[in-house]
């Protein structure tokens, strides 16, 4: 009886949102609405159990830790977003946040432009490594503006474009799978659990 019900009401909810595809209605602001509070009260515990707990909590009042205030009273100014007066108190947080992003560049160098180096410098013993040379060369010189995209070098350059479009088509085209992938589920869990049309 519990999983007739709770089917019941999945499919509701996941009708509710297919509605936004005829347009914008209160079924769909609804089902909208009781997603983004569900999931809050979700996160809100969650956070509070694996985040605030073992990490503020029991380190400042139970360790003793007291530097650990620091980064508590930082992250408390986030909550000055809320007051006109004191909003640009939360502006320190969050020039803290970007500093640590900051910080990742180096590795994101090392990810992908050393990587690409890398591969752009081995070896053009088979086909893999002279489509990557080819690749990283002609896409750099299609960026490269202070020389006028004609002649040779315009040939040049529109290998780099049909690169990067083919690049652009393969991750839409793997997007579009994983939302289709998560289409079929749900098609699947209405005509399959609710209707049982599919066994």
């Amino acid at each position: 009886m519990f999983e007739t019900i709770s089917n019941l009401i999945a499919a509701f909810l996941t009708l509710c949102i297919f509605s936004f595809l005829y347009k914008d209605n209160p079924f769909y602001k609804f089902a909208e609405a009781l997603f983004i509070g569900v999931s809050m009260g979700y996160a809100i515990p969650l956070v509070y159990e694996n985040a605030f707990l073992p990490f503020v909590y029991q380190p400042i009042f139970l360790q003793g830790k007291l530097i650990i205030l620091i980064p508590s009273l930082m992250g408390v100014l986030y909550i000055f977003r809320f007051s006109r007066n004191l909003s640009w108190l939360s502006r320190y947080p969050i020039v803290f946040g970007m500093g640590i992003v900051g910080m990742g560049v180096p590795m994101s160098m090392h990810s992908s432009v050393l990587v690409q180096m890398r591969s752009a410098m081995l070896p053009l013993d088979n086909i893999n490594t002279a489509l990557i040379f080819i690749g990283t060369v002609t896409i750099l010189l299609y960026f490269f503006f202070s020389k006028e995209h004609k002649g040779v070098y315009g040939k040049f350059t529109n290998v780099g474009v049909w690169y990067m479009m083919i690049g652009f088509g393969a991750s839409f085209g793997y997007t579009v799978m994983a939302r289709i992938s998560l289409l079929i589920g749900r098609i699947q869990f209405l005509l399959g659990d609710v209707l049982g049309l599919i066994k």
